[in-house]
Parts: structure tokens; sequence; C-alpha cells
């Protein structure tokens, strides 16, 4: 399908749905990459869905984008630009309405797939916003809680679902980071599978099945 001008450059594959409104995945790549990435899933996803995979606001030299910069070479060592991470964050709720109103997707059944970087943002969008988002795949991620909105806290998580996973031996971001996510959901009342994989950073095929199965029971 050709892609309307939207906010954010995307790329889609229609829903095999032949009526209705379609569920809708966005799939969000990580660092330096850009929206070819992930939607290599795109053909093993289950058809109803129709999926859009998104490139990030931020250009990285010489390639690929970025949803906020990472100061790799700062004096007080490596840092994440926490205001252009919460400015990505609207960015993409911004797109996700654009998006379900130009392509006539089901705004009730919407599933955010994160890689990374890109994962971080989806947690931010659904903890931010539970009421936009059913479901989050957040892969090799973790929860940024300072570019989450200031009352998160008091919004209703109940009908939020997520499915979190990372690698072992992850030398990018440490599983650590990642082992405080079933807690933190925990006291917000949110649904959630956490599971590790025998891999560094990035998705083994049986982490690729096991959150495929995990969509297809949350659909």
């Amino acid at each position: 399908m050709t892609t309307a001008p939207l906010s954010l450059e995307h790329l889609i594959k229609p829903s095999t749905l032949e009526q209705g409104k379609p569920p809708v995945i966005f799939l969000f790549h990580g660092y330096g990459s850009n929206e070819e990435d992930l939607f290599s899933f795109a053909p093993e996803l289950p058809p109803e869905y129709a999926v859009i995979s998104v490139r990030a606001p931020y250009p990285l030299e010489p390639f690929g984008y970025a949803w906020y910069a990472i100061h790799f070479d700062a004096p007080q060592g490596k840092w994440s630009d926490d205001e252009q991470a919460k400015d990505s964050r609207e960015k993409i709720v911004t797109f996700i309405e654009e998006a379900c109103s130009t392509y006539q997707l089901d705004s009730d059944a919407i599933t955010l797939l994160g890689f990374s970087q890109g994962t971080i943002l989806s947690y931010a969008v659904a903890l931010s916003y539970p009421d936009k988002i059913k479901n989050v795949i957040g892969l090799s991620g973790y929860v940024n809680q300072r570019i989450l909105v200031d009352d998160y806290r008091e919004k209703d998580h109940s009908n939020l679902n997520i499915y979190a996973s990372h690698g072992q031996v992850d030398q990018v971001i440490p599983p650590a980071w990642a082992q405080q996510i079933p807690e933190f959901l925990d006291r917000l009342g949110v649904s959630h599978v956490y599971e590790e994989f025998p891999v560094g950073h990035g998705v083994s095929p049986q982490n690729f099945y096991a959150f495929k199965s995990w969509l297809e029971r949350n659909t």
C-alpha cells in the first residue's frame, strides 16, 4: 500500500480483513536503525493486523534514525536526552491518531512493538496513556520513568497488556534494568509476561515465536 503523508515516515502492510476496522501493530525500531528493520516481522505477524513500521524523527550520521539522542562522549559519561524522548513520545501519540484515522484502523485494538530504544518509547506511550493502547511487546528495552507523564501513577492501567523480553547476555542494555520491569508493572496493576532468552542485544527465533503466541492470545 502507498503510504499517506503523515507526520512520521512509515511503511504499512495492510490487514487481510475485508470488513470493519482492523487491529494494528505499530513497530518502533532501535537507535540508529530505520523503519525497514522491524518491518521484516510483518509477513509473520497475524494477518488480520495492519502493520505500520515507523521511522524515528531524528536523523543520525552517516545514516539511520533515533527517537532521542544518546551522548556517548559527554564528560559525565553516556547519557540520554530525556527531553527529546518526551518529544518523541508525543510525536508517536499524534502519529498513531493520524494513522488510525487515515487508514481506517481500530483505535481500540492498538499494539505497540518496539526494540531497544523503540521499546523504551513504547513503554513511555502506553504507561503515560493507557487508555490509548491495548498491548505492548517490548523487546530488549526497559522502563525509563523519567520520560513518562507526571501523573502516570494516577491513571488506570488495568486494561493494558505487556509482553517484555530481554537477552540474558545483552551488553547494550543490562539485563538488570529489564528485570525491574515486572515489579514496576505489578505496582501499576498491568497484566504482563516477562521472559529472558540466551542471546545478546537481539531477537532470537524462540523469542519471536514466544511473543507471536502471546499476541495471538491477546488479540
